[in-house]
């Protein structure tokens, strides 16, 4: 890749830039406390975890909708802990956690700094698989929406990433080609080989330290994209 032809940066959100896992579990101790559930948020946490990101696997291949989701990693995480909770009480959760959810403003280490870095260079987008009514509160809470020229979601679209329509409404909102864009995100098969199948570069944020099989450009730290771009 050579970055002098680089010119639209496309981001993931959550798991990327915005930190879902420490605003996730902060919301869980948030909804627990209003709705007087007495399960230890770790042991919840350790259980909800992969149970939300199998869940989103299967969300984004549209093998279940928005609201299987939404209950079934709930239900999952406190069948996991042997912990009844009324269906009334789940849905309830349910809706707590996107209220609040949003409201909580973490981001990844050095999140500010590369995007100013980036933002002297290049147009910034944000393509993201999250739900259309909380992403763009994520952004404005966490103070980072301004970085953004354009913004892209899977409900706008009717897809969700890797399907290459996600990659090119994207791209003509953005009125980029896919040679002179890249793409930046956390899930290897989503963000990173979605984006590179249509013709944009990518560089995976590979943060968890997974082990990588395939020759594809990666970070661990999102200040290392100084030494790509």
């Amino acid at each position: 890749m050579n970055k002098n032809t680089i010119k639209h940066v496309f981001f993931d959100l959550d798991h990327t830039l915005w930190d879902f896992d420490k605003n996730s579990a902060l919301t869980f101790e948030k909804i627990f406390r209003l709705n007087n559930i007495s399960v230890p948020i770790e042991d919840f946490i350790k259980h909800y975890e992969p149970i939300n990101l199998a869940y989103w696997r299967l969300y984004r291949h549209n093998n279940i909708d928005k609201a299987s989701l939404r209950y079934g990693r709930l239900k999952d995480s406190f069948d996991a802990l042997d912990v009844e909770v009324s269906d009334e009480l789940m849905h309830k959760l349910s809706e707590d956690y996107i209220t609040h959810l949003s409201t909580f403003n973490h981001l990844f280490t050095n999140t500010i700094e590369i995007l100013d870095y980036l933002q002297k260079k290049y147009t910034l987008h944000i393509i993201t698989n999250g739900f259309h009514e909380v992403q763009e509160k994520k952004m404005r809470y966490s103070k980072i929406f301004h970085y953004f020229r354009t913004i892209t979601d899977s409900e706008m679209v009717g897809v969700k990433k890797p399907n290459p329509k996600i990659f090119e409404f994207a791209l003509n909102k953005a009125k980029a080609l896919p040679n002179e864009s890249i793409m930046i995100g956390d899930s290897l098969e989503a963000d990173t080989l979605g984006a590179l199948e249509y013709g944009l570069h990518a560089i995976w944020f590979n943060y968890r330290k997974e082990d990588l099989q395939q020759n594809i450009t990666y970070i661990s730290e999102l200040i290392e994209l100084k030494q790509h771009l």
